[in-house]
Parts: structure tokens; sequence; C-alpha cells
């Protein structure tokens, strides 16, 4: 039988993460390389995905191959695979954490209802959903001879409960769209179809992630800790057990599931 220490060991597999550069992103994948695995890092913006990149590589010892790709181009999602598997000849886990969330400054977004566009709604689900299911489907492939094939997706709260909108009273903060609630809620349907369809070769969970403390709004920010169990909100440190619970072996029985990173938020 395994150690738990074997059973988390990630050395010679390939981790690809999505919205790479970004807060959680980086974060995972420094968990992805802290493990052994070879890291890649798909995101838009090329200075911070670079720097990110060097920066794991370098404190970590593993190959980091950032990509910058539009996420909202299919024939870019579609390359991604040739390129690691060009670079790195496998593909053993992929992490959806890229996303429009409600901190999005677009036109018709983090604003009332009644002002919400059908636009920012389209560019919402193509970004949260249709991208996952284009990119998960040109990987399958690559996941179904890995061996040890992992589909992670990143979910929110409000992708299983209502807002609460007394938490945004008398702050700047419009709140969470209903795309970025509809779009969560769908991915967390999304795992575990697709959990089903893509067994037994390759596993498919979801990690729902509370609310991340960013320095939003002092009022906002108590009236969170007061509504959460344990009296805070998230940190990026917070995913990194959940990341490599669900990449690793540690979890090679587990598939189709929810993982609720969220301090007790929706055990109310």
């Amino acid at each position: 039988m395994r150690s738990v220490g074997d059973l988390m060991n990630l050395q010679g597999r390939v981790g690809l993460i999505t919205g790479g550069a970004g807060f959680l992103g980086s974060v995972m994948g420094q968990a992805l390389a802290e493990l052994g695995a070879t890291v890649v890092l798909l995101d838009i913006e090329r200075e911070q995905c670079l720097k990110i990149a060097g920066e794991i590589e370098e404190q970590y010892e593993v190959e980091v191959l950032p990509l910058v790709v539009d996420m909202e181009d299919e024939g870019d999602l579609r390359s991604v695979v040739d390129q690691v598997l060009t670079c790195f000849g496998r593909l053993d886990i992929l992490v959806h954490c890229a996303a429009l969330v409600g901190t999005s400054k677009l036109s018709g977004w983090d604003v009332p209802f009644d002002e919400q566009s059908v636009e920012t709604w389209r560019k919402a689900l193509g970004m949260n959903l249709t991208a996952p299911f284009i990119l998960t489907q040109s990987c399958e492939a690559a996941l179904t001879t890995s061996g040890h094939g992992s589909v992670i997706n990143i979910g929110s709260i409000y992708g299983v409960v209502g807002a609460d909108p007394s938490l945004y009273e008398g702050t700047p903060m419009g709140g969470i769209p209903g795309a970025y609630a509809a779009s969560k809620g769908g991915l967390l349907q999304w795992t575990r179809w697709l959990a089903t369809a893509l067994a037994p070769q390759v596993r498919v969970n979801s990690i729902t992630m509370g609310g991340v403390w960013r320095g939003q709004h002092e009022a906002f920010h108590r009236r969170y800790k007061e509504r959460t169990p344990l009296k805070r909100m998230a940190t990026e440190e917070d995913v990194k057990g959940a990341i490599a619970y669900l990449a690793s072996d540690l979890s090679q029985y587990v598939t189709g599931q929810n993982l609720v990173v969220d301090g007790g938020w929706t055990a109310w």
C-alpha cells in the first residue's frame, strides 16, 4: 500500500491551469509544482503569465510552460493540447480556473438585474462554460491515455446558493451578476455529467470557493465574516489542499464530486 506522500506525488505528470496567471490560478500552479508536476499556465495576460511562470520555475525547479491564449477563440483553445503534447508528450491534469467574475468592469455586468445586458450574459457563459467544454473536449484523448487523468472545475458558492443582497448594501459593489451565478451553477452540473461520460479513465471534480479576500469594502467584509461560520473570507492558500487532493492519487476513487471550500458559508 502506498504512503500518503507517494499518493500525492505528481512527479512525471503535467498539469494545465487556465487563468494560470491570476490570483487563484497562480497558487494552484505553485501547488502542483510543489508536488513535482510540470505546469502549463494558460492566460491572456502575456507579461503576467511569463512572470508567474518564471517565478514558479525558479522556486520549485520544475518545467513551466506559459501559453498566451484567448479563451474566447475556439481555434486558440483547440491548439493548446498540441502545444502541450509537443513540449511534454502528455497531459494528466486540467484545471478550469479562468472565468468572468463579479468584479469584471464589463458594461452591463456588475449592475442591477434590469440593467444587465444580453451581451455580457453570453460572454460570461462563453468564458465560464463554453471554453471549458471546448478545451476539455480537445484534451480528452490525452487525459484518457495518461492513466491519471483528472479534470478540476473551479466553481463558486453562488453556483450553489443564491446571492445575499444585504452584503452589498451601502457599498460601491453591485453584487453578483445573474450570468456569473448561472454559469457557475452550470459548471457544477457539467462536472457531474462529464464525470460519468469520461469514466473510468478520467476523473472529473469541482472545487467551489467561497469569497476570497481581496481588499473589498469594509462593510461587505464585516458582513461576510459575520455570515461565515469560520468568521473570515478565504485566502488563495485555502485552495492549495483542495487542488493537491483532487489532482493527485489521494482522490483516485473520487469523481463527480464538488469539494466546497467556503468556511461553512453554504452549511447554514
